[in-house]
């Protein structure tokens, strides 16, 4: 970087950062964000699947769910890690927040965060039994799949190189739920029952990509942190969601 270039021109151009010392104040507040808002997420949605693990219907199910709370955890500690790079009270952190609090089932809080911590808000609401968990697993691994793929090409290098590596990871977790699914269909899964759950979480799992038009997405484009908008985002996970639907004979709400 030229010493007449400035760091967010360096960024506007496709620069990369690769020390803490080198972020400016507003770049340090949104990558913050950005990992709170992942590391949050995996603890909560690991917490919310750990619940589950007993009521899956075999061995190999069970496996499946405990497989998933341990990657899921293990990933939030990975980026939680460059946290403390910036400073984050690593154990405070991990260990001072409810993530098994859950709302009612019945709660509608659209996009909101809660003042707890900054999980998605598809991670406030409680699993209702095997099916209802997996359903959820397949439309929310999806959207991670989709999310960490924008995430892989974020400014800050230490913080990329980690996405790429739990990318993989999360993509199985989808992988599994479709195949946990394949198998609830075959031994005779009540359809109804299907039906309601991916009506349950489906409009929960969308808005967890934001608004359609975000003035926030326009500052992090600047900064390297962003580079596809959320509508474009959005629609990638529907077409995968719908072609992975499509196999259980299963339609996407209207």
């Amino acid at each position: 970087m030229s010493d007449q270039m400035t760091i967010a021109a360096y960024l506007a151009e496709g620069g990369v950062l690769s020390n803490p010392d080198n972020a400016p104040p507003r770049y340090r507040a949104e990558l913050m964000r950005m990992m709170a808002t992942f590391v949050d997420s995996e603890l909560a949605g690991a917490a919310g699947f750990a619940d589950v693990i007993n009521l899956a219907p075999g061995i190999k199910e069970r496996i499946a769910a405990a497989k998933i709370v341990l990657e899921k955890t293990h990933n939030a500690e990975q980026v939680l890690a460059i946290m403390g790079d910036f400073g984050a009270n690593t154990t405070r952190y991990a260990n001072h927040h409810p993530w098994t609090a859950r709302l009612d089932r019945a709660a509608d809080i659209g996009a909101t965060r809660t003042e707890s911590d900054m999980r998605l808000a598809v991670f406030n609401y409680p699993l209702a039994g095997w099916l209802d968990a997996v359903m959820m697993n397949l439309l929310m691994g999806l959207a991670v799949d989709v999310q960490l793929g924008e995430l892989t090409r974020v400014s800050y290098q230490p913080l990329a190189e980690v996405f790429r590596a739990v990318h993989p990871i999360e993509r199985r977790h989808a992988e599994l739920a479709a195949e946990g699914l394949a198998r609830l269909r075959a031994q005779g899964m009540a359809h109804d029952r299907a039906t309601a759950a991916l009506a349950y979480w489906w409009p929960r799992v969308s808005v967890s990509f934001g608004h359609e038009s975000s003035g926030r997405v326009t500052a992090l484009r600047e900064w390297g942190l962003r580079h596809t908008d959320n509508a474009e985002l959005r629609r990638a996970w529907e077409s995968a969601a719908t072609s992975e639907l499509a196999k259980l004979e299963l339609d996407p709400p209207a």
